[in-house]
């Protein structure tokens, strides 16, 4: 089996060193393996997205010297792929609508950040409602009860993690979903909005990824995302998490973060090397 990773940024803001680290990794390391590198283009939150946004990371990128294989998968024109796919969970009675607050919703769709609080395990109010019943605005959730009898077979479920932060085999019980993840949004159909989660599952199923190359912080959404797996009869990648590079105060970079954007070391003189030796490599 080819070695084969991805890099999979959204177009929300720009690239800064944290992206940097995690993108040169994963080159790095499909080269060392001669595999492949792909690059993703995560643009499902179509509210934040831009074409800038965009088209900055392909230069950014380019200048730190990476290549990648084209044509470069873009999200928002998959989006009935995902929907897809939700539906046949929603067939076999593992997906229910919910019409709680939009807020908690919109921040459920998203990738989690370190250093944002955890939303509360979901309290099931919804829980019970059938599809038929489903209202404009309404999220759709998994049903986490069911989704655990559908591979209570398969169940605990395992993944490996070959990367530094924790490595090893991981396994995951069934309490550690209920109590942990609870029922997760995985879209809302009506605007064809899907989960960052549900897409990335998909989609490395899709371009035969065998490992995930990530942040730390994106850990804990790893036992969901091998769930959807299984249930999609879709198959678990090796996953890499690596430490999170930080600013002088310890904390995790963020887009908003300009000082440290790829573009504007780029500006001031900085080097694809400078780069390299300040993230470490």
């Amino acid at each position: 089996m080819i070695f084969t990773t991805r890099f999979a940024p959204s177009p929300t803001g720009p690239l800064h060193l944290g992206h940097a680290y995690s993108a040169l990794l994963a080159y790095d390391m499909a080269r060392a393996a001669q595999g492949r590198f792909l690059l993703r283009i995560e643009d499902t939150d179509t509210a934040r997205a831009r074409a800038h946004w965009e088209t900055q990371i392909y230069d950014d990128l380019a200048w730190l010297g990476l290549a990648w294989e084209t044509p470069v998968l873009r999200q928002s024109e998959h989006l009935e792929r995902y929907n897809a796919e939700l539906m046949t969970l929603a067939a076999r009675g593992l997906i229910y609508p919910c019409s709680c607050r939009r807020s908690d919703i919109r921040a459920a769709l998203s990738a989690p950040q370190e250093g944002v609080a955890r939303a509360p395990v979901y309290p099931g109010t919804c829980r019970g409602r059938d599809m038929s019943s489903r209202k404009p605005g309404d999220a759709l959730r998994l049903d986490m009860a069911r989704a655990l009898d559908a591979v209570a077979d398969r169940l605990p479920l395992t993944f490996v993690d070959t990367g530094s932060v924790q490595p090893g085999e991981h396994t995951i019980t069934a309490q550690q979903l209920v109590t942990h993840t609870g029922d997760p949004v995985l879209g809302r159909k009506e605007i064809e909005t899907v989960s960052y989660v549900m897409a990335a599952v998909i989609d490395d199923a899709r371009q035969d990824i065998t490992t995930v190359i990530r942040g730390a912080d994106l850990f804990d959404t790893t036992p969901l995302q091998v769930l959807l797996q299984v249930l999609l009869k879709l198959p678990t990648p090796a996953y890499h998490h690596h430490r999170l590079i930080r600013d002088e105060h310890g904390k995790r970079l963020a887009k908003r973060d300009d000082a440290r954007a790829i573009a504007t070391y780029r500006e001031q003189g900085a080097t694809r090397a400078d780069i390299r030796k300040w993230v470490g490599l």
